[in-house]
């Protein structure tokens, strides 16, 4: 719905819109000279994207895994021993595609039942096929109850919906009719509508973020996980889902929130990837630097092995410092005693749950 007319082609972006685009464009021009001068070090940052979106994404749809076993499912090669870490392993093996091979991936109906069969992990019976019955996207508020907050397409209209919709994009992009962001956000918003499979979609619409961030050449998500950043930003990105999705039936729905909020994940991902690369630097008091930011950006619960698995070369004895300090000061707390403790900080608060997936 978002590509059919010519509304896109028409429409005017504002003066903060275009900023931003500008502002991405520097970013992906120091991000490659980053690459070049640095590569080496840029390799932690790789392992921590890795594990971070595939925990963050799945997380988002409820699912989780003991923390002492994602790092081995994500980077090592131990064999998963129920679903939840089928589905861990299922979307590391998606990433890992994109990863290695977006230059040949195109976007195209295959290409998501492909995505799909991956990151659900063998473990259900319609990994890798459209949905056969319809699937109402709820929200369930705070008191427990629950009410439809969009209906997608039906299960008949799915394969010709998934069709069109890959060939607009495709078509947009080779006219250079609109800016390349915005078509990958009307692309999400439209997956996210026609909401083709019975359970994942949510998956596969970061997956196809992140495949299309690559086509265009924005690949800081191979350094930075866009799946962490859209989970810190969740009631955002309800909250930008719902107002682009209202009218969408009818085509006359509005897509400047959600391309606005697809905008702002991928600046901060470029701005956390200048500050992380710039702390991987080898200078004075680095160390601390990089415990202070994985405890600013590391998801709530988590143990000291936590946050030594995202500060590699930094020993247990100054993480220890950084986070009693921190303690001190107010900004974390510790849940429990003992060697195996787990702490949060006192930022955390809680989110209204929304079953987009």
């Amino acid at each position: 719905m978002s590509f059919r007319s010519t509304r896109l082609q028409n429409t005017k972006l504002s003066l903060s819109i275009v900023w931003l685009l500008e502002t991405l464009a520097e970013s992906k021009g120091r991000q490659q000279l980053f690459e070049k001068q640095s590569p080496q070090l840029l390799k932690s940052l790789r392992e921590m994207a890795l594990i971070e979106s595939a925990e963050s994404s799945n997380r988002i749809e409820g699912v989780t895994v003991e923390r002492n076993r994602l790092r081995p499912l994500v980077i090592g090669n131990i064999r998963p021993r129920d679903r939840s870490e089928e589905e861990i392993v299922g979307y590391r093996l998606a990433l890992n595609w994109i990863h290695t091979d977006h230059r040949k991936i195109p976007i195209t109906p295959e290409t998501c039942l492909r995505l799909h069969a991956l990151a659900q992990g063998g473990t259900s019976g319609d990994a890798g096929q459209w949905k056969t019955t319809p699937n109402d996207i709820i929200e369930i508020l705070p008191d427990g109850r629950r009410e439809v907050r969009f209906r997608p397409l039906t299960p008949d209209r799915v394969p010709g919906a998934m069709e069109e919709l890959c060939l607009a994009y495709r078509h947009a992009i080779d006219q250079l009719k609109i800016t390349p962001f915005m078509a990958s956000a009307c692309l999400i918003l439209d997956f996210l509508c026609i909401h083709p499979f019975r359970d994942g979609n949510g998956r596969i619409s970061r997956l196809l973020t992140l495949l299309t961030g690559y086509h265009h050449g924005h690949e800081v998500g191979r350094y930075i996980s866009l799946e962490r950043i859209v989970e810190q930003t969740k009631e955002d990105y309800y909250e930008a889902l719902k107002t682009s999705s209202s009218g969408w039936h009818e085509g006359e729905h509005d897509v400047m929130p959600w391309f606005t909020y697809l905008l702002s994940v991928w600046r901060r991902a470029y701005r956390e990837f200048e500050d992380r690369a710039e702390r991987q630097r080898p200078h004075r008091g680095s160390k601390t630097e990089m415990v202070e930011y994985a405890l600013d950006n590391i998801m709530s619960p988590f143990g000291i092995a936590d946050v030594e698995q995202l500060c590699p070369n930094v020993s247990r004895d100054t993480i220890r410092l950084v986070m009693n300090r921190w303690r001190e000061q107010g900004r974390l707390e510790m849940l429990g005693r003992g060697r195996d403790a787990k702490w949060r900080r006192k930022t955390e608060r809680m989110n209204t749950t929304l079953m987009w997936e």
